[in-house]
């Protein structure tokens, strides 16, 4: 006898948390979390603000992670942690970015297309990308090419991926190293990672990185650390494994 055919149930839509370090932007909370798809739970990870954020956070409806240790690692790794979502993504929260633009990004993390998803920003008007942040971005592509074989054209910080793959990678870094070493660790892993554009809008206030040179060769400073790096045992024979 043939069994009769039965319409397939449709897939439940991941979980998704979106995690947005937050030093001091309560100008641009009220942009960047009324751009937060629906379904979706924004985690403002309080690091220190002095200009009211958290409370601003509150009133809009996001939960508030406090990170009371300086550096952008440390928040994003707190909203990490604090997460318990399928998919878990990651955005600035000065306005320059627009979360939204991460759905097309969680729909290939969760359709199993890609690993990793990181968007490539594309500067619009003027002082949206300073001419010493692209250098410093231009010198890390480079020597991230040089050692993991990708070729990725920005480190930006709007990203997705799986919750529990991340974990798994054991981020270390808690300070602007932090996004390079997710991309390293990845790399080694074996993952699979895309780009996509995105447009980057000037942000709200003063950067608290690449707003100068001094920062921004700072971060570099911190990201050479992270690829000189060695790959760990356990990320190393994962990537072994993925790619038989």
């Amino acid at each position: 006898m043939i069994p009769p055919d039965y319409p397939s149930l449709p897939t439940p839509a991941p979980s998704v948390d979106v995690v947005l370090p937050c030093l001091d932007e309560a100008a641009a909370l009220p942009w960047v979390l009324a751009r937060i798809p629906d379904g979706w739970r924004a985690l403002v990870v309080d690091n220190g603000s002095t200009d009211g954020s958290p409370d601003v956070a509150r009133s809009l409806g996001a939960t508030v992670v406090t990170e009371p240790r300086r550096g952008f690692g440390a928040a994003c790794h707190a909203g990490l942690l604090a997460s318990d979502a399928d998919v878990v993504c990651f955005c600035d929260c000065d306005a320059s970015l627009d979360p939204g633009l991460l759905t097309p990004f969680v729909q290939d993390v969760a359709a199993g297309r890609a690993d990793l998803v990181l968007g490539r920003r594309r500067p619009q008007g003027r002082g949206a990308f300073p001419v010493h942040a692209r250098a410093g971005n231009l010198a890390l592509a480079g020597m991230l090419r040089r050692r993991t074989g990708l070729r990725l054209h920005d480190l930006g910080p709007l990203r997705a991926a799986r919750r529990t793959s991340l974990l798994a990678l054991d981020l270390a870094d808690r300070r602007s190293g932090y996004p390079l070493q997710m991309v390293v660790r990845a790399a080694d892993a074996g993952w699979r990672i895309e780009e996509r554009p995105v447009p980057y809008r000037p942000r709200t206030g003063k950067s608290k990185v690449t707003g100068t040179w001094r920062g921004t060769w700072q971060a570099v400073r911190d990201m050479r650390a992270v690829l000189a790096e060695k790959p760990l045992p356990a990320l190393r024979s994962h990537g072994e494994a993925a790619s038989r």
